[in-house]
């Protein structure tokens, strides 16, 4: 099946006042499927909420993309007109922000909000956007659609929030949802229960959905991919189980490695235990050397990672790494 995305050699910076360019994202390439559930992982700060952003050229004012491609259903996004580029935001790819309490307008109901995505793409006969309001809200609050339709943000709970973002982003029917970090302010118990709305929203609607965080164990059993992101470059992408089981770079296994419920699991977690942590910080992109751009923090470096970036190469049927290690 032909990919629904196609993002090709991908290159964003960020200036400072006096014109100096930071790299946040660098020769990013990545393909999402129609249906498909891509998980995009990495700390803070490593370029997911930007290379979301990129996506549908939402970036802020000192941000730019320098080259690359966006290709959306066969049409290049970063070459589109703004007629155009109006059309496919919220219509064809809908973006869901990661704090409803400030994407949200504090002073409209719900069915407010809802109805005003709906009339910015061309929804202008009420009686159908009605209709398709109490579709969506239905779908999502099958139980109080009408006490949630009329409900201000503040009456509701942080997951209600959550799921009016999705009423907002599936209302006109999109064939790509980017969900940046869209249960970071949530308890595991509303985590669970909206990364199973995603799973319901792909198995009904067919949307594909990039979703990005950087909780590597809420992707297990929802995303079918994962794409793992460092200082703005790709380190791995692979299928979820096997990224997850048997990750390649070192990146990917020092990340995994940082999760807590391992030790809790095994009975070793007290109040007087070390949690483990990748030793060293992240790069600043205004600062950054040549060479592999974890190989500070890498404890399998060796020389050729401080002269240049190691190329991708597929070890395994699906999974590829940037790493020396593999050949790269």
């Amino acid at each position: 099946m032909a990919p629904i995305l196609e993002v090709r050699n991908l290159y964003v910076s960020y200036f400072s006042d006096t014109g100096v360019a930071s790299s946040a994202i660098v020769d990013v390439s990545f393909d999402v499927r129609p249906g498909e559930i891509l998980g995009m992982l990495g700390e803070s700060g490593s370029g997911k909420s930007t290379l979301g952003a990129s996506l549908l050229r939402l970036l802020p004012a000192n941000g730019k993309i320098e080259q690359g491609s966006v290709l959306f259903e066969g049409r290049d996004i970063l070459q589109a007109e703004p007629r155009e580029l109006e059309s496919v935001r919220g219509g064809r790819i809908a973006l869901i922000n990661q704090e409803p309490s400030v994407a949200l307008h504090p002073t409209m109901t719900v069915r407010d909000q809802v109805s005003e995505v709906l009339a910015a793409h061309n929804f202008h006969d009420k009686k159908a956007r009605r209709e398709r309001i109490g579709q969506v809200l239905t779908s999502l609050f099958p139980t109080e659609t009408e006490r949630i339709s009329t409900s201000y943000p503040h009456q509701l709970s942080g997951g209600q929030r959550q799921r009016v973002l999705i009423a907002q982003a599936i209302s006109c029917g999109p064939t790509l949802i980017v969900a940046d970090e869209p249960t970071a302010s949530l308890d595991p118990t509303t985590q669970r229960e909206i990364l199973s709305v995603f799973q319901s929203l792909r198995q009904k609607l067919g949307v594909a959905i990039i979703l990005i965080t950087h909780n590597p164990s809420l992707l297990a059993g929802v995303a079918d991919r994962v794409l793992i992101l460092y200082a703005g470059r790709v380190a791995e992408i692979g299928p979820t189980e096997s990224v997850l089981s048997s990750p390649l770079h070192p990146y990917t296994r020092a990340l995994l490695g940082c999760l807590p419920p391992f030790l809790a699991e095994a009975g070793e977690l007290n109040r007087k235990t070390m949690l483990p942590v990748i030793p060293g910080d992240a790069p600043k992109p205004a600062l950054l050397a040549e060479g592999c751009r974890f190989e500070p923090r890498c404890a399998d470096r060796f020389e050729d990672c401080k002269k240049r970036e190691p190329a991708a190469v597929s070890p395994s049927g699906g999974h590829t790494v940037s790493c020396f290690k593999f050949g790269g």
